[in-house]
């Protein structure tokens, strides 16, 4: 049994008589007691000690509410009032031990936290082994990159659609939450490719290698998307609406061929090399773009093949997208080597895929 006249007596004396040394002792001296014994109290005995902690918290120093708060925060059966009250404290080392470690507080009293404490308070309750929809959505609502990335690296948080929606839209620009988000097993697909729509080609590498998808289906449209992003902002910094124009106008008439292609090259017309290629092999813009600025050059000799270039012409691509860097004569040599074992036939259908997985990840986009 607990000796309630004894904490009664000690707790009495502590606050008419007691300097704040003895009531941070007495306080010390009750937590030590309901800590030692706290899985046999029963729950009124429980509420007596929750009402001493509640008095005696009053009159004690950050100290020894910090140590309180320590004692009492992992414990299953702490009494819920003090829990609450240092839960609330506004000094952070009282209050973020309760907020991270105590299973006894519940998803209200988080929400109401989350809603009107400070940016630690927020990170602390983002440390939690577990957070439901609820609190996670104030969490993504208040909080700042650091509550936000730490809240999107915890894999004991679940996001709601608008939850996961707030971390795309947080993501952009940040690779570190980008990388965080990415990483969670439960993103949605949709989700998922609309953050690789916004994420650097850093971040899209890394997740790619990380293989976090457990679909092939999925990894084929998230390449595909990548891609499609990937270019789309070099894109529009490009002229491809004069390009457009007048390649879509030899293609009209006729004109277009491996002389326009292998032409538009030798000029550094990166915007007409681009369209032509795209249009030769029915492939977005995009596609293409993405293989012209990519580091490995297979993919450009597979499209070269598939629209009918010869060597001569494929060689003035690869020299175009090379840029200022050139091509060193032993990578030509097995560009060429490449290009000559590349039959028609297979590059031909590897476009047919490519076309078929961009029109797949577009869908998916809108």
């Amino acid at each position: 049994m607990v000796p309630h006249q004894t904490l009664i007596n000690t707790v009495e004396s502590a606050l008419k008589h007691g300097a704040a040394a003895d009531r941070a002792e007495a306080l010390r001296y009750v937590s030590d007691l309901f800590a030692f014994g706290t899985d046999r109290f029963t729950d009124v005995q429980i509420g007596e000690f929750d009402d001493i902690f509640t008095r005696l918290v009053e009159h004690v120093e950050i100290s020894a509410r910090v140590l309180l708060a320590t004692r009492l925060a992992p414990l299953a059966k702490a009494p819920p009032t003090i829990l609450r009250t240092l839960a609330f404290d506004d000094v952070i080392d009282v209050a973020g031990p309760v907020l991270t470690e105590s299973p006894r507080l519940d998803n209200a009293l988080l929400v109401e936290n989350a809603k009107t404490k400070s940016q630690q308070h927020l990170l602390a309750i983002s440390r939690r082994t577990s957070l439901d929809e609820a609190v996670t959505d104030v969490l993504l609502e208040r909080g700042d990159s650091h509550v936000v990335r730490s809240a999107a690296a915890n894999p004991g948080a679940k996001f709601s659609e608008r939850g996961f929606a707030r971390l795309i839209e947080h993501s952009d620009g940040d690779d570190e939450l980008a990388l965080c988000v990415g990483a969670r097993r439960d993103v949605p697909r949709h989700h998922f490719l609309k953050l690789l729509a916004k994420a650097s080609q850093t971040v899209r590498l890394k997740l790619e290698a990380e293989d976090q998808l457990n679909s092939k289906e999925i990894h084929r449209a998230v390449a595909a998307v990548a891609g499609h992003v990937q270019t789309k902002s070099a894109a529009a910094s490009r002229n491809y609406a004069a390009a457009r124009s007048l390649v879509s106008g030899l293609g009209a008439s006729k004109q277009l061929g491996e002389s326009q292609v292998e032409g538009f090259a030798k000029a550094h017309q990166f915007e007409e090399t681009t369209v032509a290629l795209a249009l030769l092999c029915d492939l977005p813009v995009e596609a293409v773009e993405r293989a012209m600025i990519q580091d490995r050059s297979e993919t450009i000799l597979i499209m070269a093949r598939a629209a009918g270039l010869s060597w001569p012409a494929a060689k003035a691509v690869l020299l175009l997208r090379a840029g200022d860097r050139g091509l060193a004569i032993h990578e030509l040599e097995q560009c060429l080597a490449s290009f000559a074992r590349l039959k028609l036939k297979t590059a031909q259908e590897i476009v047919r895929f490519q076309r078929k997985r961009w029109a797949e990840a577009t869908r998916h986009l809108h």
